[in-house]
């Protein structure tokens, strides 16, 4: 008897184990099957990045994180002392270009144009005596009178004195007629390429104060107050969220539900609603991106694509970042 009831115990014992394995076999059948394809997108939007020309200290912000802007409003004031100094060099370099420049379009001065007159007038005076007294010279040397050695030395001092009037004369009539037309060119050129340093560095100096370039929200400010940042260094980023968008990530096997300038509904978590999105780009992510192997069954690799579609009316509320759910 007691093997009797040992055996049916047993047995008890198997039929329940069937029962149990039957009965979550039926259930996970019903409840766990093959549920929906998941996917995913996320919103982005277009991003700017604002940062300076030229090396300084951030001196004042004038916005915080998550202030709206406007284009043209002031973001950060840099302080850029070495940028002044250049100024006020090219500001000097400015001035004694300019000064010459009036000078050459002024001409000689009157004392200048007197002292070459009279250096002349003295030239010529020199020329006259040099002359007759080679002309005394020379009446001597033909009545045998002179050596020709002393006329000749006569003849030297007049020729010389012929060139030294005809310098004079041209140095009078040099200050006369002023600076020629190339030297006044030039000095005009002078003033023109100093004026451009000026604009060069007041160019700079303008960099020092940050501006926004276009409509959008501060959402990330990266350097402090007091800081130093260098030539090209990020300021801050700004998002444009009039023009925002969400890119998902979609497996080829799907890609038949999606086409260029078609539209499709997407699930904001964060927002509680489905939105209509209109597909605007498709591009291939290349080999890096997550393949899916399929091989093993006798098929193929299915590649992904990225896939840009943006809002068909604004949605409110909705953030860069946002997850955006399609279910297939």
């Amino acid at each position: 008897m007691a093997e009797k009831s040992q055996r049916n115990n047993i047995i008890l014992a198997l039929c329940t184990l069937t029962g149990v394995v039957i009965l979550v076999s039926v259930i996970g059948f019903f409840t766990l099957g093959k549920g929906p394809e998941i996917i995913q997108g996320q919103a982005e939007a277009t991003e700017y990045r604002v940062s300076s020309k030229v090396p300084g200290r951030i001196l004042k912000f004038l916005v915080s994180e998550g202030d709206k802007v406007k284009a043209g409003d002031t973001l950060a004031i840099l302080e850029a002392p070495d940028v002044m100094a250049k100024l006020s060099q090219a500001r000097a370099v400015e001035q004694a270009a300019q000064a010459l420049n009036e000078k050459a379009e002024r001409g000689t001065r009157s004392e200048q144009l007197q002292a070459a007159y009279e250096m002349w007038q003295k030239a010529k005076a020199g020329l006259d005596i040099a002359e007759k007294s080679y002309n005394r010279v020379n009446r001597l040397y033909e009545e045998g009178v002179m050596s020709a050695q002393k006329r000749d030395e006569a003849k030297a001092q007049y020729d010389a004195m012929i060139a030294t009037e005809r310098a004079a004369k041209a140095q009078y009539t040099m200050a006369k007629n002023g600076a020629q037309r190339e030297d006044k060119e030039a000095a005009a050129a002078q003033v023109e390429r100093a004026k451009g340093a000026v604009a060069e560095v007041n160019a700079y100096i303008d960099e020092t104060i940050l501006t926004a370039s276009a409509d959008g929200e501060v959402t990330e400010i990266f350097p402090k107050v007091g800081e130093l940042v260098g030539t090209g260094a990020p300021i801050m980023n700004i998002a444009e969220l009039d023009d925002m968008w969400i890119t998902f990530n979609v497996r080829e096997d799907f890609l038949k539900d999606f086409k260029v300038n078609g539209q499709i509904t997407a699930y904001v978590p964060a927002l509680e609603k489905d939105v209509t999105l209109k597909v605007t780009s498709m591009k291939d992510l290349g080999t890096y991106a997550a393949w899916k192997a399929t091989k093993t069954t006798g098929q193929f690799d299915l590649k992904t694509f990225e896939v840009k579609a943006h809002p068909t009316q604004p949605i409110e509320n909705l953030r860069p970042g946002m997850s955006a759910i399609i279910e297939k």
